[in-house]
């Protein structure tokens, strides 16, 4: 439970505060951004969990603002700062943009939202569809203020009743994102895949769905013998519709989903994977210039295509008077990151493309430095999962019997995706022909 809840500028000075409980000092608060300053100077970094004089600090940096809970007990972290997440989501949801110009300026539906959202420091109500049925952005006349909805005290508080659609639909959509370090070898140092299961609910009534995954455990639970691959899920984290205890028994995944747009859940996969995107990098300093080559490898079936792929090459900062050539997609020069970017709208899987890029540098210069920043990819490959994870069945069922439309869609897209690359090679080791 938390005891207050602040919206800070990035000074840390409140913009926004609401006392929940009463046995935590709103002055306390003063303290937070020294306290992270000297965390961040000590460790390099800071924690979302920080404790001092008995106070238990939980932040959130979005933006130009920090979301701050504060309190004495001994809670579950993890739950405050999922609030804290889904406040920020619903600020986003009202306001478009959750920046301290924004918070500055709905001061009054903000406060509104705290009271409704949370209630003696305990979470309530965080699905904005239901919070924009009765706190609105409208004035209303004193008389006919509307009431809350019956959600609010229904056990299905994140959905509504009477909800109506002339087309039934339910869009779902397996988003894998891939964190990758590979040393300029080929070697992969680090991989892991982050999923999540994304929906677009667009249905009738108080419908029931049951999600059928190719889940190892479920088969192994129930004693079944998959048709094809399975995968075994690490991390499982799911939205509050989702009936943990059917879940739990027999890893069946029953709902009765939020209207609108929603994550169902995420999951992680810590399995060692070969580069989707491959770089091989030739880099040649010379007095006055240095050029680069850039072997770029989809290394995926042929039938895939990745598209928006952006090849981030790092150069020196007093690098100048770029050149480039490349045999698939275009290149240009990103000054305020000291890189150039290659961006190839499709990239088909088995094939291979190149760029060549040539940068002028000071006659007069420092030591080539010792350390060389990694390559980072950017890519997105549609009808394509990296794990193998695939929807077995999405089965709706709705007392009235009306028949549905569901639609699946599978995206595996980077996360931190760097690839390192090897030191430039002194003058005389190779020779690259002239752009």
């Amino acid at each position: 439970m938390a005891s207050a809840v602040f919206v800070l500028d990035l000074k840390g000075k409140p913009l926004i505060a609401r006392d929940y409980r009463g046995d935590v000092p709103m002055s306390a608060i003063d303290n937070f951004m020294t306290i992270l300053q000297k965390q961040e100077e000590e460790k390099g970094t800071s924690t979302p969990v920080i404790t001092q004089d008995g106070i238990t600090y939980l932040h959130l940096r979005q933006s130009d603002i920090f979301l701050v809970a504060l309190t004495r007990k001994n809670i579950n972290a993890m739950t405050i700062l999922q609030f804290l997440q889904n406040l920020s989501q619903v600020f986003t949801d009202y306001f478009k943009t959750l920046e301290e110009e924004s918070i500055r300026d709905n001061f009054v539906i903000i406060y509104e939202l705290l009271d409704e959202m949370m209630d003696y420091g305990f979470p309530q109500i965080t699905e904005t569809n239901i919070l924009k049925e009765y706190i609105t952005q409208e004035s209303h006349v004193l008389e006919i203020q509307p009431r809350p909805p019956t959600a609010v005290t229904d056990a299905v508080s994140w959905r509504s009743d009477g909800i109506e659609y002339r087309k039934n639909e339910v869009f779902l959509d397996v988003v894998e994102s891939i964190n990758m370090m590979v040393n300029s070898k080929g070697n992969v140092l680090s991989s892991e895949i982050l999923g999540a299961v994304k929906m677009k609910v667009y249905l009738s009534g108080m419908p029931e769905l049951r999600l059928g995954l190719n889940d190892k455990v479920m088969f192994e639970t129930t004693g079944r013998t998959p048709k094809g691959k399975t995968v075994e899920m690490e991390d499982i984290r799911f939205h509050q519709c989702v009936r943990l205890s059917k879940f739990e028994s027999d890893r069946t995944i029953s709902f009765i989903p939020p209207d609108g747009e929603f994550e169902l859940m995420n999951y992680r996969l810590n399995t060692q994977i070969k580069p989707l995107i491959w770089c091989d990098s030739v880099i040649e300093s010379h007095k006055g210039r240095i050029e680069y080559m850039i072997k770029a490898k989809a290394q995926f079936k042929s039938r895939s295509t990745a598209n928006d792929v952006e090849i981030l090459v790092p150069v020196p900062e007093d690098a100048d008077c770029p050149r480039f050539k490349t045999t698939l997609g275009s290149a240009h020069y990103v000054p305020e990151k000291s890189a150039f970017v290659w961006k190839i709208r499709q990239f088909q899987g088995g094939k291979e493309a190149l760029v060549r890029a040539h940068f002028g540098l000071p006659s007069i210069r420092e030591e080539e430095p010792e350390k060389h920043p990694p390559i980072s990819v950017k890519f997105e490959i549609p009808y394509f999962t990296t794990s193998g994870i695939q929807v077995r069945y999405l089965k709706i069922v709705e007392k009235s019997g009306y028949q549905a439309l569901p639609w699946v869609r599978y995206i595996t897209k980077n996360g931190d995706y760097q690839l390192r690359v090897p030191p430039p090679l002194k003058p005389g080791s190779s020779r690259l022909p002239p752009i």
